[in-house]
């Protein structure tokens, strides 16, 4: 008998004994850390797919292993299950079979909450390798892969060696899972370019299994953890998402999102996320099908 142990804003879990869990994918949208007051039709359906297809070449070409096991139907997949150790100070150098209490940020463009950074100042554009202040687009000199807390309220970016004391990860086991992104995300390139897509940014998460071995957990590579831009559009100076970040400027264009950051930094109540338009749900559904076909190769319509 299946029990449900987590509901998060756009996941429901479930345990269902022998060390399985089941994911099943809500049509829900958040964005902010805020759940929208819309279901998005279809969209837990591509989510479960394009993560079944990445977790699948992530095993298949890269012999990494994942926490997947089947997808059960269009909105339930099948997962090993590990423990989920939300006080740090209980993970040690020897603990297993535990979600790892961090995301992992790959960054190949300057798009998002890194220009946020930059332009207030609270990061310094010359440590990515750049003489100018640069704009929105930009493509970093270098692949910046950093860090941010998994359970906090907010998550915020961890310097490595915050990242090493909250996970208790040895620097050659955060090597590994810096490595392991970096093959991931170039296979996930090579894949999204040959269709008119570039690969902006992306989040990832890992565990430690029962032998203290790195494996893939969570979902990636889907509209909902990374950024995509269209290729031909870019190569013509304009943006086009391709991903939850089209949700993310409608929110940006009504000044929500400002209003919100606003509150948060002065620790006032934070005003709730209105409804999107009838018409932006359908463009956000259509979205969402459209670029589940071609970030998996045409595997899924």
């Amino acid at each position: 008998m299946k029990k449900l142990i987590r509901k998060g804003k756009v996941k429901e879990v479930y345990d269902i004994g022998d060390g399985l869990l089941e994911f099943f994918f809500t049509d829900n949208i958040s964005v902010f850390d805020k759940v929208i007051p819309n279901d998005v039709p279809r969209k837990g359906e591509t989510l479960c797919k394009t993560s079944t297809y990445w977790f699948r070449r992530t095993e298949s070409d890269l012999q990494i292993p994942t926490h997947f096991v089947e997808r059960e139907n269009d909105e339930h997949m099948i997962v090993k299950k590990v423990d989920i150790i939300t006080d740090h100070h209980e993970i040690h150098g020897d603990t297993t079979n535990f979600l790892i209490p961090l995301e992992f940020i790959s960054r190949y463009y300057v798009a998002g909450s890194l220009l946020d950074r930059i332009n207030r100042g609270d990061v310094d554009y010359r440590k990515f390798g750049f003489t100018e202040k640069p704009v929105y687009g930009q493509k970093l000199p270098k692949p910046f892969f950093e860090m941010t807390t998994k359970f906090e309220a907010h998550d915020r970016p961890v310097t490595r060696e915050e990242a090493k004391e909250i996970s208790s990860l040895s620097e050659e086991e955060l090597v590994e899972i810096e490595d392991a992104v970096m093959k991931i995300d170039t296979m996930m390139e090579k894949t999204v370019e040959k269709n008119g897509l570039i690969h902006v940014d992306g989040k990832k998460e890992f565990a430690m299994d029962e032998n203290r071995e790195l494996m893939l957990v969570d979902t990636f590579g889907t509209a909902d953890e990374d950024r995509f831009w269209e290729m031909d559009a870019y190569r013509e100076g304009k943006f086009i998402e391709k991903s939850k970040e089209f949700v993310r400027s409608h929110y940006r264009d009504i000044a929500y999102h400002q209003e919100l950051m606003d509150a948060r930094e002065r620790g006032e109540d934070e005003p709730p996320i209105p409804p999107l338009p009838d018409e932006m749900v359908s463009k956000t559904s259509e979205l969402y099908v459209s670029i589940m076909s071609r970030l998996t190769d045409g595997t899924y319509e």
